[in-house]
C-alpha cells in the first residue's frame, strides 16, 4: 500500500496556471510560486462582480488517536461534486512547522483525496507563517525597544500581554527571561512564546477582509497596560503600517489543486482549540466567489472548529453555511465506547453504541443549536462491519440526518458521489424541517455579557452544568468590561479531545464544569480568549515525534510526510 506522500509524488498534476483558468482565475491577479502553487490578488473580489456560490462546512466528532479523516473528506467532497460538473473551489488552512514535526506528519488530506503540493504545503510553502512570525515579533520588538528607550507610554513590564512567536513546538520557550546582560541589552523581564498558529497576528490574517482592514485590525492590538491599567495597542507604538508591510503578500490566498485538479485554496492556519481554526475569511470569499460550491473546514470537532465558524467567522463576516457535514468513523466511535485503539478492527456494538452520543452531540449541535442541516459522512474503513454502519445509520436517522459512506480515502472523488448527492440536496432544498442557511443561529447574542457568552457554550454546546470561573478571571473580565470589549464575541480554548475541559472525559459527558483559569482580549481580532482547564499555547515535542520519521533522500526527495 502507498503511503499519502507517495500517492502524492506519483501524481500528475496540472500546471497551477491551468487551475487559476478553471477557476476563472484571470491571470492579471495571478503570482506564480513555480509551476504548482500561486498567490491570488485580492484585488480580484473588488474588481470584478462575483455571486457568491453555496458555503458547505465539514465539521468531525472530538478527534481521537484511531482518526477522523476531516480534511480528506473535505478534498474529497470537492472531487466528488467536480465529478458531478459541479464548479466547485475548496478552502482549506495552511498546516504548520508545529504539527508537521511535532504530532503528525502532514494536514493536507490523505490517501487519494489530498492538496498538492503536499510536500510544500505541510513545510514553508509560500512563506505566510514566516510573514505572521515577523509580523509579530516586530510588533514585539518595537515594544521592548519603546521600554528600552525611556517608556514614554508608561509600560508596566509586569503587565505585558504580547508574547513572541515560533512556528515550532517547543515547551522550553513557554516562559523565560530575556533582556539580561547590562543596560545595552534591553530591559529585563518575564517573557514567553506562543506557537505561530495560536497568535493573535494569525487569527487577524484570517478574520481581515481587506487591507485595510487588516491594518486597521493590527493596531488594535492590545499588548499590554500602563501602571494605571491603561491598555497600551500596537497603534500607540507606531507599529500598524510596517506589520502590514510584512503581511500585504501573505494576505493574498495560495493556490493549489486536489489530486485530481479541483482548485483549492491553502491559507491561514489556527488551531480550533487555541485560536478561532479556520482558513482566511479572505480564501473564503474568493472560493465562494469563484464557485458555485465552496467546500471548506474547521478545525477539529464542531465543538471547537465549528462553534467558532459558526459564531466568530460567519459572525464577523456575514457567512450563511448552506450545509454542514459532520465527519466520523466507526473506529473513532468505537475509541469514545471505551475501546483501546489495538482492539479497533473487532466488531464491537456496545462499545460503538456506548460512543455514539459523541457523534450525535456534535449532529444536535448543528441542526438545534445553529439551526443548520446537516448530513453526516462515515469514512468507511475495511475493518468497519454491517452491523456497526447500520447502527450509526439508524442512529442519526432517529435525528432526521442522512449519513453517507464516504470512500475518498481509497478511491477519491468517485467514493464521496454520494455525500455529494446528500450536500447538493441540503443546499438546494434544507433538510426536511425546514433548516436552511436561512434559519441560521448563534449560540448566543452578542447583547449579553462575556461571562454569559462563555456560559452559553459551555452549556449549549458542551452540555456542561456551568462554568466556575476562577477569581482572576473574573477580575480580567470585569476589566474587559469597564474597557469596553464586552461586546464582542468569545473564543474557547479548550482540549479538542473531549466535550468538556478534561481530555479523559470522552463520548458525551455530562454532570460536569468548565473551568475558566484566565481571560484575555484580542482587540484586533474581535473577540475574547477563554482559557479553560490546561490549555497550552505552545505545545511541546512528545517523545517520538513525527520529524523521527521524516527524512529526505541524495535526489531531495521526502519521506514520511503522512
Amino acid at each position: 500500500m502507498l503511503s499519502d506522500i507517495e500517492i502524492a509524488q506519483a501524481t500528475k498534476t496540472e500546471p497551477i496556471d491551468v487551475i487559476a483558468e478553471k477557476a476563472g482565475v484571470p491571470q492579471a491577479y495571478l503570482e506564480m510560486y513555480g509551476t504548482n502553487k500561486a498567490k491570488v490578488d485580492y484585488n480580484l473580489l473588488k474588481d470584478v462582480e462575483h455571486a457568491p456560490g453555496k458555503l458547505i462546512l465539514v465539521t468531525a466528532i472530538n478527534p481521537t488517536p484511531a482518526g477522523e479523516g476531516k480534511t480528506t473528506t473535505t478534498v474529497g467532497l470537492a472531487d466528488a461534486l467536480a465529478r458531478q460538473g459541479k464548479n466547485v473551489v475548496v478552502a482549506l488552512r495552511e498546516p504548520s512547522l508545529g504539527p508537521v514535526f511535532g504530532i503528525k506528519g502532514g494536514a493536507a488530506g490523505g490517501g487519494y483525496a489530498q492538496v498538492v503540493p503536499m510536500e510544500d504545503i505541510n513545510l514553508h510553502f509560500t512563506g505566510d507563517f514566516h510573514a505572521i512570525g515577523a509580523a509579530n515579533n516586530l510588533l514585539a520588538a518595537l515594544l521592548d525597544a519603546h521600554i528600552h528607550n525611556g517608556n514614554e507610554l508608561g509600560i508596566d513590564v509586569r503587565k505585558i500581554t504580547w508574547k513572541r512567536v515560533v512556528d515550532m513546538n517547543d515547551r522550553q520557550l513557554r516562559n523565560i527571561v530575556d533582556g539580561l546582560g547590562g543596560k545595552a541589552h534591553g530591559v529585563p523581564r518575564e517573557d514567553g512564546f506562543d506557537i505561530t498558529v495560536a497568535s493573535e497576528v494569525m487569527a487577524i490574517f484570517c478574520l481581515a477582509t481587506s487591507i485595510t482592514d487588516l491594518k486597521e485590525r493590527l493596531g488594535r492590538i492590545v499588548v499590554g497596560y500602563t501602571y494605571d491599567d491603561k491598555p497600551v495597542t500596537a497603534h500607540d507604538l507606531h507599529a500598524e503600517g510596517a506589520m502590514t508591510a510584512l503581511l500585504k503578500d501573505a494576505l493574498k490566498p495560495n493556490l493549489v489543486q486536489t489530486l485530481e485538479g479541483t482548485p483549492a485554496f491553502v491559507h491561514g492556519g489556527p488551531f480550533a482549540n487555541i485560536a478561532h481554526g479556520c482558513n482566511s475569511i479572505m480564501a473564503t470569499r474568493m472560493a465562494m466567489a469563484l464557485g458555485d460550491y465552496c467546500v471548506t473546514e474547521a478545525g477539529f470537532g464542531a465543538d471547537l472548529g465549528a462553534e467558532k465558524f459558526l459564531d466568530i467567522k460567519c459572525r464577523l463576516a456575514g457567512l450563511r453555511p448552506d450545509a454542514v457535514v459532520v465527519v466520523a468513523t466507526v473506529r473513532a466511535l468505537k475509541n469514545h465506547g471505551g475501546v483501546p485503539k489495538a482492539d479497533l478492527n473487532e466488531e464491537n456494538l456496545e462499545a460503538l453504541e456506548a460512543g455514539l452520543p459523541n457523534l450525535l452531540q456534535h449532529v444536535e449541535n448543528i441542526t438545534q443549536v445553529y439551526q443548520l442541516p446537516c448530513v453526516v459522512a462515515i469514512n468507511r474503513f475495511p475493518t468497519d462491519t454491517e452491523a456497526e454502519l447500520a447502527l450509526v445509520e439508524r442512529k442519526c436517522r432517529e435525528l432526521g440526518v442522512n449519513v453517507a459512506l464516504s470512500e475518498v480515502w481509497a478511491k477519491g472523488g468517485e467514493g464521496g458521489l454520494a455525500l455529494a448527492d446528500e450536500v447538493v440536496r441540503l443546499c438546494d432544498e434544507g433538510d426536511a424541517e425546514g433548516r436552511s442557511a436561512e434559519t441560521f443561529a448563534f449560540a448566543y447574542d452578542d447583547g449579553l455579557t462575556l461571562a454569559e457568552k462563555i456560559e452559553a457554550v459551555a452549556t449549549r454546546v458542551y452540555r456542561a452544568d456551568g462554568v466556575v470561573f476562577e477569581p482572576s478571571a473574573k477580575k480580567e473580565l470585569a476589566q474587559l468590561e469597564a474597557l469596553g470589549f464586552g461586546g464582542m464575541p468569545v473564543c474557547m480554548a479548550k482540549t479538542q479531545y473531549s466535550f468538556s475541559d478534561d481530555a479523559s472525559k470522552l463520548g458525551a459527558p455530562r454532570g460536569f464544569t468548565v473551568t475558566v483559569r484566565q481571560v484575555k482580549v484580542s482587540a484586533g481580532a474581535g473577540f475574547v480568549v477563554a482559557l479553560t482547564g490546561s490549555i497550552m499555547t505552545m505545545p511541546g515535542l512528545g517523545k517520538a515525534p513525527a520529524a523521527f520519521k521524516i527524512d529526505v533522500d541524495e535526489t531531495g526527495k521526502i519521506s514520511g510526510l503522512f
